[in-house]
C-alpha cells in the first residue's frame, strides 16, 4: 500500500516497464518524527546536520548531509 500510495517505482534490469518497489510496514515508531529528531537534534549552525554514528551504517559513508546551494 506505501509504495502504491506515494507511487514508488523502479525499472527492473532488462525488463519493461516499471513495478512497484517493496517496502517495510513503519507502524513501529513514527519514521516521519523520527527523521524530524535527528535532524533537530544533529543539525549544525551552518545548516549541515551531522549523521548519528549508529546510522552511519546505512548511508554509504555520507557523514553530513549538507544543504544545497541556493
Amino acid at each position: 500500500f506505501q509504495a502504491r500510495r506515494m507511487n514508488a517505482r523502479y525499472r527492473p534490469e532488462g525488463g519493461k516497464g516499471t513495478e512497484f518497489v517493496h517496502t517495510l510496514n513503519g507502524s513501529g515508531l513514527a519514521v516521519g518524527r523520527t527523521l524530524v529528531a535527528v535532524l533537530e537534534n544533529y543539525q549544525q549552525a551552518d545548516g549541515s546536520v551531522d549523521v548519528p554514528h549508529v546510522l552511519l551504517p546505512y548511508t554509504g559513508g555520507l557523514t553530513q548531509l549538507v544543504p544545497a546551494a541556493a
